[in-house]
Parts: structure tokens; C-alpha cells; sequence
């Protein structure tokens, strides 16, 4: 089994946590607000979790999962992560990251910034497009006709391997949506950000309820993906 260091433990962070630990992993959970912080959670996941802080969880870390608001991206620790896989699950809110030039004006990708902050590091942009809550009730078992899948993107193969076969062991079927250069495809605001995964006719978020999502709803979500790079 893997080890994997968590830079961020909120929502995403947590759920892929317990997901993790439920499948076999050791997780090492950091977040902003020191180790201290995370004891209940600690307690909540069992032996397999233990809390660090952001640079702590970077070196103890095989994989890494970067989850943290993108405004602190160029804070995550660079020197640990270096040859590492690096899982981003960062999306851009302006409401509480501010403008950045580089995404208003569609040069760059979330992940893309990430990996020019750890330019050694190999990041592989997935978990953004799913809320929270789904990574644990969608799982389904290999096999199972329910099972969905989950969006990831990233330019080195071998680390696209090793993320799938994560995406495998918490319940999920990995589709790759390509180099990161097109992992906007799947950031906020396009078909393929959370549309396939949620059942929610009235319209209220977060969603009451989700929905298995297959291979051939995000392959359309994809291909409806607008803007300036379509």
C-alpha cells in the first residue's frame, strides 16, 4: 500500500482521506492551521492517519495531494515534492482567490500553475470535478454496472498510471482526459465540472443526491467544453 500526504485537509481532503484509509493506505494529514487541529479527525480515520505539517506530509508522502485554496498554491512546499507525483485538486474561485491574470485570460490551467511552482514534480489534475460527499456514496466495487468514473489529466504516463490505479482502489474507474494543457476541460463553470455526477432537479446546491456518471457523459461533457481554448 501507498503512503499519501495531504497538503489541505477540507472537504476534499477529508473524503479523500477516509477514502484512502478504507481502501488500505496511510494517509498524513496537514492543513493551514497546524497538526493540532486535526486530532478529531485523526481519531475519526484510525491507525492509518496521522497529522503533520504541509512540509512534513509533502516528505513523508509516496503520492501527494494538494488540496488547498489556489490563492496558496505557490505556498505548498517545493524541495519534498520534487520526482513526486503531485494530485491537484484546485479550482479557481475569484470570490475567494482574487483575480489572477494568467486564468482570466485563458493562458494558463489551474494545474498548469501548480506545476510551474513544482517544476520537478509530476501533477496530475484530478478529484476538482466531484463534490466531496460523491467520493464516498458513488464508489462502487470493480465491476459493478453503478461504478463511475473520474477525471484525471496529466502529462506523464506513468504518473497517470499510479493515480488511476488510487482512483481504482477507493471505488472508481480513472478516464483520462489528456495532457494538462486540457485539463481546463474539466475546471468550474465547464459541462464536465460535477454536471454528470449530480441528480438535482430543483436546482439547490450542494446537490441532494448523486448519480453514477459513465465514461461516454463525460466524453460529451468534454467535447462541450467552451471558451477561448476550445
Amino acid at each position: 500500500m501507498t503512503t499519501i500526504g495531504l497538503i489541505g485537509s477540507g472537504n476534499i481532503g477529508s473524503a479523500l482521506a477516509r477514502s484512502l484509509t478504507q481502501a488500505g493506505h496511510d494517509v498524513v494529514l496537514s492543513n493551514s492551521r497546524g497538526p493540532e487541529t486535526l486530532q478529531d479527525l485523526v481519531a475519526e480515520l484510525g491507525p492509518r492517519a496521522r497529522a503533520a505539517t504541509a512540509a512534513e506530509a509533502a516528505e513523508a508522502g509516496e503520492v501527494v495531494v494538494v488540496t488547498v485554496p489556489l490563492k496558496a498554491y505557490q505556498q505548498v512546499p517545493v524541495e519534498p515534492l520534487r520526482g513526486k507525483v503531485v494530485i491537484d485538486t484546485n479550482n479557481y474561485y475569484v470570490e475567494r482567490d482574487g483575480h489572477i491574470a494568467e486564468l482570466d485570460d485563458e493562458t494558463a490551467t489551474t494545474s498548469g500553475l501548480l506545476q510551474a511552482h513544482l517544476p520537478e514534480s509530476h501533477v496530475v489534475k484530478g478529484f476538482n470535478n466531484i463534490y466531496a460527499e460523491f467520493i464516498g456514496s458513488l464508489a462502487r466495487p470493480a465491476g459493478d454496472p453503478e461504478r463511475s468514473v473520474l477525471l484525471i489529466a496529466g502529462d506523464d504516463a506513468d504518473a497517470k498510471r499510479t493515480v488511476s490505479g488510487l482512483v481504482d482502489d477507493i471505488g472508481f474507474d480513472a478516464y483520462d482526459a489528456g495532457p494538462l494543457a486540457d485539463s481546463w476541460r474539466f475546471e468550474r463553470d465547464q459541462p464536465a465540472y460535477g454536471g454528470p455526477y449530480v441528480e438535482n432537479p430543483d436546482g439547490t446546491w450542494p446537490p441532494k443526491a448523486g448519480k453514477p456518471a459513465t465514461a461516454d457523459e463525460f466524453r460529451e461533457a468534454l467535447a462541450q467544453a467552451t471558451g477561448a481554448r476550445a
